[in-house]
């Protein structure tokens, strides 16, 4: 008689493990996304996905497997896979921004929120403010990140930035040095003006 119930219980146990055999992939399927731009979450969600240099395909379940699929590194946004890969630092509170993925799980905490460290057993101090952080710009936390492009002709966001900041700096001294100089000429022109009517 005892029989019956284990064997009862053994047939109830392999379809709850045939179940959770299934449970889990779909469990994965929707967990977040590393190292990936929020407007590039759609690109990553069907099942194939084309890398973005169109140099190949790969399914979905190859996306951030620690093996690099595209020489671009499309395929390894989240892992240190790819040396041509780009991993997205959300920054939450502070400034997003990309560093490359050799960087992710190097033990050196980069992203002011630690994401690039999620597997690295290191604990990375959460140092993002409000408006940009002076203290990871200044080094103090973390290594600084001195990005530059393998490729050229490509030009990173931050860098697209200072350019805009300095054109504007440039254009205000410009109008500054513009002003200095119609007051001399003006200043001038009444001095020589009083010298003559003296």
């Amino acid at each position: 008689m005892e029989a019956t119930p284990l064997c009862t219980n053994a047939n109830n146990l392999i379809p709850f493990i045939i179940s959770l055999y299934f449970l889990v992939p779909s469990v994965h399927s929707f967990s977040p996304l590393l190292g990936i731009h929020p407007l590039d979450e759609k690109y990553f969600g069907p099942q194939v996905i084309k890398c973005k240099d169109g140099s190949k395909s790969f399914s979905r379940d190859r996306l951030n497997d620690n093996f690099c699929d595209c020489l671009d590194g499309t395929d390894e946004p989240g892992t240190s896979a790819c040396p041509r890969g780009k991993f997205y630092c959300k920054n939450a509170g502070s400034t997003p921004n990309f560093i490359f993925s050799s960087r992710v799980n190097d033990q050196i905490c980069d992203c002011c929120d630690g994401s690039d460290e999620y597997d690295s057993g290191i604990n990375c101090p959460r140092t993002c403010v409000m408006g940009g952080n002076l203290e990871y710009r200044a080094g103090n936390y973390i290594s600084r990140i001195d990005l530059k492009e393998p490729k050229k002709g490509l030009i990173s966001e931050e860098l697209l930035q200072k350019a805009r900041g300095l054109k504007v700096i440039i254009i205000l001294q410009v109008v500054i040095l513009g002003c200095v100089v119609i007051y001399r000429i003006f200043n001038r022109r009444i001095k020589s003006k009083k010298r003559r009517y003296h």
